[in-house]
This record gives structure tokens, sequence and C-alpha cells, in this order.
């Protein structure tokens, strides 16, 4: 079930101060620094790989095993997708030129998705984390969030809608041609360079595509390597907020709560940290947007500790069991 949290006034106002006393012992120990020994590293090897990629491409030419190169390029997108979200969130360069500069190339360039458009969306989602009328994340559109939104669909759209827990991850494979949309759509509201730079993307990727390949194998590459993508990073996203507590729109928290009741982590350790981008340590990058990736472990006993100090719930699961909440939340709220 969809579940909102009320928190009158006062207590938001008494509880103020919770945030900046967590805030300060991590930046005592030093977390918030930025880490550019492991970008550096980090954006060479997303760089070989990526152009690894596309060297395969070129070798192998007119053939079916290209679809092998399609899916490995939508792994290796999402991982360059990672490294533009560290970007937008100022965890990597210390100049706001070259962090513009670094997610244009990220995303603009590298993977086809408006750095501005995604900035703004993502900027209103870290804000209110599932906060209805404010969270883009769970504003009303192919999929419903809420039992309002729910029991605003008739005929064909309602009956999708309950049936969405079992389509959501078949949806997901759109998600890439999703966020190409999105971005292009975004175009008329941005400065010329992102819209140059989107440009280039498009007409370079579908170029080599048709250059290379017949017409069946390009359009076969095309959605294949889309699909992955889209079901990479909607994997990525899926355990850190479905599922989890939903604000009402006249609802008042404070920060704190907000963003850690709201948001889940995903066990696992290293493996599901590099398979997730960091994004498995939600709580603490919610908390600490700007916060390197290679700190948020670090982080994380600190934050889960001053929350069990201060009564506040952190909520942590394992991959699978964070997709069976995440499901079971779409089907009860769809059943609506």
């Amino acid at each position: 079930m969809t579940q909102t949290i009320t928190a009158g006034a006062s207590d938001t106002t008494a509880r103020g101060s919770d945030y900046a006393r967590l805030s300060r012992l991590v930046r005592e120990r030093g977390l918030l620094r930025r880490r550019p020994g492991y970008y550096t590293m980090k954006m060479i090897v997303d760089a070989v790989l990526f152009a690894g990629g596309w060297t395969a491409f070129a070798l192998v030419g007119d053939s079916w095993w290209q679809l092998a190169v399609a899916a490995y390029l939508g792994l290796i997108w999402t991982h360059i997708a990672f490294l533009g979200h560290d970007i937008g969130h100022h965890q990597v360069f210390a100049k706001r030129r070259a962090t513009t500069v670094g997610g244009v190339v990220c995303g603009n360039l590298a993977i086809g998705v408006s750095r501005g458009w995604w900035v703004d969306k993502h900027n209103r989602h870290h804000s209110h984390p599932n906060h209805v009328g404010q969270d883009p994340d769970i504003g009303d559109g192919v999929i419903v969030w809420t039992p309002e939104q729910a029991a605003r669909r008739s005929g064909f759209a309602r009956a999708f809608a309950s049936l969405q827990g079992w389509l959501f991850f078949p949806l997901l494979l759109l998600e890439g041609l999703n966020l190409h949309v999105s971005s292009v759509r975004a175009m008329s509201r941005r400065r010329w360079p992102e819209a140059v730079a989107l440009a280039t993307h498009g007409i370079v990727y579908v170029g080599a595509l048709f250059w290379v390949l017949p017409p069946s194998k390009a359009i076969a590459f095309l959605f294949l390597h889309k699909a992955v993508w889209g079901l990479y990073m909607g994997a990525t996203f899926a355990p850190n907020h479905k599922g989890m507590p939903i604000f009402g729109e006249d609802d008042k928290i404070d920060f704190l709560r907000r963003q850690v009741l709201t948001s889940r982590n995903v066990r696992g350790g290293r493996l599901i940290a590099f398979l997730l981008g960091g994004l498995n340590y939600q709580v603490e990058h919610h908390l600490f947007p700007s916060m390197p990736r290679p700190a948020l472990r670090r982080a994380q006993p600190i934050v889960r500790d001053y929350c069990l100090e201060h009564g506040i719930k952190y909520t942590e699961a394992g991959l699978i069991e964070s997709y069976r909440i995440a499901l079971q939340h779409l089907d009860e709220v769809g059943a609506h």
C-alpha cells in the first residue's frame, strides 16, 4: 500500500538541527572531500571500454554477432550514465564550468541524454523524493504511483494499471528510447551547445549503424542496444524509492527524515555497488548528494547509527527483495 507520512510544522522546526549534527559528523571524517584520483581513473576506464565497444563494432562489420556488441554497449552506456550522474551532483569537478562541460560530454555527446533536462528533473526529485506534486519521478504517467492516480484511470488505462507490476520490467526495455525523446523535446528550452552535442550524437550514432550494417541488422542493433541500456538503467533506480512511503501534497517533514524515510539501501557490498553505480547507498546519497561515490560506503555506518539513535527508520534490503517490494507496491496501487 502507498503510505503517507505527516509531521506537523512544530515537529519540523524542533528537529531542524538533526541534519546539521549529522552533516558535521560526516564532514569531520573528510567524506565530502572530492576524490580526483578515483574519478580520473574512472573516466579513463569508462572511455577505454566505450571506445573498445565501438572498435569492436567496426571490426565485426556486417554480422549478427553485432547483437553481442549492442548488448555490451548497452551495459557500458549505463556506466557512462553513472559517471554523468556523479558529475551532475558536483562530485567530480570543483569548477562549475568543468561540471557543465563534463555533463554535456557524458550526457548529450556520449549517450544522447540532455544534461540540462536531466539535472533539472533530478534535482527536483532530490529536493522532494516521493512527494506528490513535487517529485517528477512519481508524476502521473504511464505508471501510476498512488491510489489517487489509479482512481483517475479508466478503460484501457485502468486495465493497464492493474497489470503494471507485471509490465514494469518489460516497459523498461523502452526507457532508453524514452530518455532520447525527452531530451530532444527539452532542447527548445536549452542553450545551443547542448543542442549541437545532442544532434552530433544522433547523426554519428545512426550514421555509423547504417554505414556499417544493412538496414535489418542496423535496426536490430539499435533496438537491442536501447533495450539493454533502458533495462539496466531502470533496474538501478527501481530498488531505491519504489515501495517506500509517499508524502501527500500538504505533508510537512524535515530534510533528514524526508530523505531517509523515502529511500532504501541495497545490501551486497562492492559487487552491488559496482553494478548499481553506488546508488545502492541511496540513503547516504540523498542526504549528501555531492559526496563522492567511494565515500558512500564509509558514510553508511555513521548514518545508520545516527538514525538508530534518533529513532528514524533506516531501510535496507537485498537486491531481489528490493525488486519484490517495488513490484508489490505497483500491484497494490494498480489494484485501486
